[in-house]
Parts: C-alpha cells; sequence; structure tokens
C-alpha cells in the first residue's frame, strides 16, 4: 500500500476534517493511504500574498519529514509547488492546477469561486504562469475569510455567484477556490446543472492516478 499525503498548508483543523471528509469517498475506492494533515506553525487562512510566502518552509519541513510517496498541496494557491517539487522525486500534486487541468477536460470555460477579492489577482498570475488565463471565464468571490467559512453555512453564496459564473461570465465548469469548499460541491452542480469541481478531490485523484500507473520521477526538476 502506498501513502498520499495531503498538506493542508494552514493551521485549520476545520479546514482539515472538510477536506478528510470531502475525500472519504475515494479512500474506500483506493488501495492507497491516504492522510491529511495541517500544519501547526502556519496561519489559520491563507489569505494574501504573504500568507503563502509564510507557510512555504512549513509544507517544505511536512514533506522532508514524511514517508508518503506522493503529496498534495491543498491550497488553491498551490504554495511553494515549484520548492517542493525540486526537493523531492516524488510525485507533488497542487490543488488548483489539479483542478484546472480537470475543468479543461469537462468544459470549454471554467469560473473560480474565490474566497475573497485579493485571492483574484493572485488566481490570475498563477494561470497566466500556467498559460490557461484564455480558458477562465471568470473569478468572483464570496467575500468570507477561512475562519468565517468553517463556521459559517454558505450554500446560498455559492449558488449565487455560481449561477453568475455560468449566466453572465459563460463558465461551463464552475471551481470551488478553496480547500475548505469540498462538501458543498454536490449541492451546488444539482443547483448548477453544469460540473463543480472540488480541486482537494482533483489533486488527490491525480496522485492515485500517478501511483496506480507508477508515474515517478526519475531527477529533480
Amino acid at each position: 500500500m502506498a501513502k498520499i499525503l495531503v498538506i493542508n498548508p494552514n493551521s485549520s483543523k476545520s479546514v482539515t476534517k472538510s477536506m478528510d471528509e470531502c475525500l472519504a469517498e475515494l479512500k474506500q475506492r483506493t488501495a492507497h493511504q491516504v492522510d491529511c494533515i495541517e500544519l501547526a506553525k502556519s496561519p489559520p487562512g491563507i489569505e494574501n500574498d504573504d500568507h503563502v510566502i509564510e507557510v512555504v518552509p512549513h509544507i517544505l519541513d511536512a514533506v522532508a519529514q514524511s514517508d508518503a510517496d506522493a503529496f498534495v498541496i491543498a491550497c488553491f494557491s498551490d504554495p511553494g509547488i515549484d520548492a517542493v517539487r525540486a526537493a523531492t522525486n516524488k510525485p507533488v500534486f497542487g490543488i488548483a492546477e489539479s483542478a484546472y487541468l480537470t475543468a479543461l477536460g469537462l468544459g470549454g470555460a471554467f469560473g473560480i469561486i474565490s474566497m475573497g477579492p485579493s485571492s483574484i489577482g493572485r488566481h490570475l498570475r498563477y494561470l497566466e504562469k500556467l498559460k490557461l488565463e484564455k480558458r477562465m471565464a471568470g473569478d468572483r468571490a464570496i467575500n468570507i475569510s477561512v475562519p468565517e467559512l468553517m463556521a459559517s453555512d454558505v450554500t446560498q453564496g455559492l449558488g449565487e455567484i455560481g449561477a453568475t459564473l455560468r449566466d453572465q461570465n459563460g463558465a461551463d465548469v464552475v471551481i470551488l477556490g478553496c480547500a475548505g469548499l469540498g462538501l458543498y460541491r454536490e449541492a451546488l452542480q444539482a443547483h448548477l446543472h453544469v460540473p463543480v469541481v472540488d480541486p482537494v478531490q482533483a489533486g488527490t485523484i491525480m496522485a492515485i492516478n500517478a501511483l496506480d500507473l507508477n508515474y515517478g520521477r526519475t531527477s529533480n526538476v
């Protein structure tokens, strides 16, 4: 049995619990062990560029101390993904990149539901780096912090923003732009009648496939 470590780079146990719950079905379907952890030294939410920079050393430490066979960085900014890939020969997946690649196979244009306005520019810069910005229909924020999200029910807000992305921006796939939103995926998809991608599930599925198909990495890049 191989091991997949899904790293929540913030310190929120509630986010980790939410991730665990939305991965329950995948865990049942795979022979691999999937573990989710948070990083105690990190802030409770990763909501700005300073937070992204702050958590990278903690992610690198977690990877260095782990015997996992593949890693998933479960923050929608994919903090430190290049550095982590350079530090290990094992497969490493960022949930944002994984969600984008999943969405590309499901429709012509995707929309992103972000946590706050500050996330939108960061997402665009990353999409430009990945050369995927032309496939983004829109990026709209629900204007809530991670701690507030974990203490609230945002079903109505997600539905309204998802419908706007679909009807006004032309998105035929919607991506949940936070690791803590996965438990809303099925209800939102039923409401919108378009595919809704949970990035944590997308990243974990890619890690499972990499192990199943032996997509190893032979050298650091």
